[in-house]
């Protein structure tokens, strides 16, 4: 006998829980299917996705343990603070990390019985449709459902003749876990994964080299921030190659050897680990879409509109699964959006508005367009950027590298973008995305009164900057 929802969501990550916890606020009978076990110590599939269990939450906690560290050893004596015979123990700073992730991971079933929202154990894959209801086969049941959510979604992207084991070669999942601090390290990928897990394992003794394909450091940042970043994270120590075409990769008993073009020809890398972070694809495995017609394209992606909706009747996607930014807060205000629609309210995702952050050291944060999109688009623009080292919070904070830089509309003010490199821009670029969910002009940033002494002070500067009249720079 088959199981009766109003809605069905396949993905229990922040896309999925967040969708399922929103529509059954919102009255409807809703139930969310997960099959990931993930690190699970019973094997219980785990809710939370990739976000909560080997993504943003545990690599957020492992970057501030090793924040700690260096700080103890290169920063508290400024400060007029002794710290001798500072050691990290690698599988306390583990087990920490895993004690997070399972107390937000259980969180969420504790949201699910507060909200009614009926959780199954199993992976969600389409068998067809009947009397106006979709079936899905969840494990070995059969549940239908008038509305089906997919958020199933995304995997780390393998490349090819390099076998991820997640022991000497890993990819994100892997190096969330070693056991002990690698001597060499090496990452394939200068992407936010391979920064912030280089970040971290450099900081706790590991000489790391990261490679990347691409011809410039960082692309899809604003090149002013990834000048920056270069700078700041070469004198750290992290050792930066880019136009990196890899080769051969073999494992031995002295660690990993990896060859590759660059920019000086052919040379290698030997390392007792490597991270392999080179994005990630969509996880439509299993589906079943073809059960039902639903639309995938050749990147992997289910196809939707603005809405989130596919191309079936009252079938929608969300989150990493379709078209957009990988990020979890993007998935989950598309998973409200839906169950808001699904509700026939006037659901709503501002894709220009998404913000973008690296939790590195400095933290770089940004939303809207770079400087050389607005040039390559002819938007005349004009910028203002103020550098921390103007600011009493920041240098009292002992950290005064980056600045804050607004772009705004020549002729109307409205801010284009916002980009921050400096201490906690992860927390300063949300007022950046309020102005700008709200067709904000620079002035309205430059004439809102910030308190004193704080690092928000910068972002209103920079505003004011923008015509010139920035006060303390």
């Amino acid at each position: 006998m088959s199981k009766n929802f109003d809605v069905l969501v396949i993905g229990g990550g922040p896309g999925g829980y967040v969708a399922a916890i929103r529509a059954a606020q919102l009255g409807f009978s809703v139930a969310c299917c997960e099959s990931n076990p993930y690190a699970d110590p019973k094997g219980e599939p785990r809710l939370g996705g990739t976000c909560l269990n080997v993504g943003c939450i545990p690599s957020k906690a492992l970057l501030r343990s090793s924040e700690l560290f260096e700080e103890a050893e290169h920063s508290f004596a400024v400060h007029g603070i002794s710290a001798k015979g500072v050691s990290m123990d690698v599988p306390t700073m583990v087990g920490r990390k895993n004690t997070i992730v399972t107390q937000l991971t259980s969180g969420i079933k504790g949201l699910f019985r507060k909200n009614k929202v009926t959780g199954l154990n199993g992976h969600g894959s389409f068998v067809g449709k009947e009397g106006g209801l979709y079936q899905v086969k969840v494990g070995s049941e059969l549940v239908q459902a008038k509305h089906v959510i997919v958020a199933t979604g995304s995997k780390p992207r393998h490349l090819p003749g390099i076998p991820v084991d997640n022991k000497v070669i890993c990819d994100n999942e892997g190096a969330l876990d070693f056991d002990s601090v690698p001597k060499r390290l090496g990452v394939i990928g200068a992407g936010v994964i391979g920064l912030e897990l280089g970040s971290v394992w450099r900081r706790l003794g590991a000489d790391v080299t990261i490679l990347e394909a691409a011809p410039e450091f960082m692309a899809y940042a604003d090149q002013d921030v990834a000048k920056e970043a270069l700078k700041l994270f070469t004198k750290q120590g992290l050792k930066i190659n880019v136009g990196v075409k890899i080769g051969k990769v073999t494992t031995g008993k002295k660690g990993v050897t990896v060859e590759y073009e660059g920019k000086d020809g052919a040379q290698k890398m030997e390392c007792d680990k490597l991270i392999v972070s080179v994005g990630r694809i969509p996880n439509t495995d299993g589906l079943n879409a073809e059960a039902v017609g639903l639309k995938i394209n050749e990147r992997g992606q289910v196809e939707v509109d603005g809405h989130c909706k596919t191309n079936l009747e009252n079938v929608w996607a969300v989150g990493d699964v379709v078209r957009g930014p990988m990020l979890a807060h993007k998935a989950s205000e598309e998973g409200v959006m839906v169950a808001e629609l699904i509700a026939g309210q006037a659901g709503h995702t501002n894709m220009e508005t998404i913000p973008g952050v690296i939790y590195t050291h400095p933290e770089i944060a940004w939303v809207g367009k770079t400087e050389q999109q607005l040039k390559a688009e002819g938007v005349a623009y004009k910028p203002g950027k103020v550098p921390f080292m103007a600011n009493g919070r920041a240098l009292g904070h002992g950290d005064a590298s980056g600045f804050v830089k607004v772009l705004a509309d020549a002729k109307t003010d409205r801010i284009l973008g916002v980009h921050i490199i400096g201490v906690n821009a992860s927390e300063l670029i949300s007022e950046a995305v309020v102005a700008m969910e709200f067709a904000g002009a620079s002035e309205d940033l430059g004439r809102i009164c910030h308190a004193h002494p704080t690092l928000s002070e910068v972002v209103h500067e920079a505003a004011l900057a923008c015509d010139k009249r920035s006060l303390h720079f």
